[in-house]
């Protein structure tokens, strides 16, 4: 079913270099508007510089292509030991909301803190690891060759195809069900797993952070879901409650903005059956809270969606983040004697 009648108007609206683009300095940087990766580079760069007391920037390794794998860490430096959430975006090229709302996050926490008590609290007593590009090569020629790719840019010695898709690449049931071996699919696994640098680099942070990581966060688009473990299999996680009222909670604050209904879920269930994903990973890794936000919208405008909805998709799942990330600083109390009378 084809929504969109003129497509390539569509495309050209989101990559013009328009005059309304306001992208120079950090001070008036736009973020209605979607990113190039030099841009949102710079735009890294910028918040490291002039944050230094929030934000300290590193790269966690290089991509297919040799550009570097940026992440921000921001917090208040107060002590060493500080639990810490991760949230990834861009995982797959196409999903241009991804990369925005990473972006869109700095912002607001950065602008928010000393103002807003639940940020300022969140800051204080965690550390936020952002990434607002993970597939850097795919994102790039997204903007510059094809606007509708999903997977990373390795070449693959047999076929012409290149690129495995980074979400079925993890160590985790590795290449079955919900994925492809061959490497022309969009959902091609890989050769091997952790074949991605891109993928190799981020689980190789994760695994030496574990335990004070307490979510992954994933940013993908679209479907206005919420999704968490299991993504490989029909089964229930053992701190299946914990979780799923982390999840109810998100989806209820996410609605409280402008009343945009998300369903949530095991990953499974809700949206398919998918091994070698990233939430599984970082499960079966110790990371008791991971999950996968599926943002607007429902296929109207699938991954073309129009700039003019960055802010409001933004400001709604901010608030889920946020109620996600409060929740850890929370004793999770699920246990059937709390509510006797159920």
């Amino acid at each position: 079913m084809v929504f969109i009648s003129n497509l390539q108007k569509e495309i050209e609206k989101q990559t013009g270099y328009r005059s309304s683009r306001r992208r120079r300095s950090e001070s008036q940087y736009d973020y209605e508007v979607y990113h190039s990766l030099e841009e949102i580079q710079n735009w890294m760069l910028e918040m490291n510089r002039t944050q230094p007391d929030l934000v300290d920037m590193f790269s966690v390794g290089k991509s297919y292509e040799g550009r570097p794998l940026y992440v921000l860490q921001l917090g208040k430096r107060s002590r060493p030991q500080k639990k810490a959430v991760w949230i990834d975006c861009g995982v797959h090229a196409r999903e241009w909301i991804g990369p925005a709302f990473c972006q869109w996050f700095v912002k607001e926490a950065i602008g928010s803190y000393q103002y807003d008590s639940v940020m300022t609290r969140l800051l204080n007593q965690l550390n936020f690891y952002v990434m607002p590009v993970f597939n850097v090569d795919g994102y790039r020629f997204s903007w510059t060759t094809d606007r509708f790719w999903r997977k990373t840019r390795s070449k693959n010695h047999k076929f012409h195809c290149r690129g495995v898709d980074a979400n079925r690449n993890w160590k985790v049931k590795w290449c079955e069900e919900g994925a492809s071996s061959h490497p022309c699919d969009d959902t091609y696994c890989g050769p091997f797993p952790e074949s991605e640098p891109e993928v190799k680099a981020v689980a190789k942070f994760l695994r030496k952070h574990k335990k004070r990581i307490k979510a992954y966060i994933s940013i993908h688009a679209y479907a206005q879901m919420l999704l968490y473990p299991y993504s490989y299999k029909y089964a229930t996680i053992p701190n299946f409650d914990c979780v799923e009222l982390a999840a109810h909670n998100a989806v209820t604050a996410l609605y409280s903005a402008y009343g945009v209904r998300y369903r949530y879920g095991p990953a499974s269930t809700t949206l398919y059956v998918s091994s070698g994903s990233s939430i599984d990973w970082a499960y079966r890794n110790g990371i008791p809270y991971a999950f996968a936000f599926e943002l607007r919208d429902t296929g109207y405008f699938g991954f073309l969606l129009p700039e003019t909805l960055i802010s409001p998709t933004c400001t709604e799942t901010m608030r889920a983040v946020k109620a996600i990330a409060s929740g850890l600083l929370k004793k999770c109390e699920t246990d059937r004697e709390t509510f006797p009378y159920i």
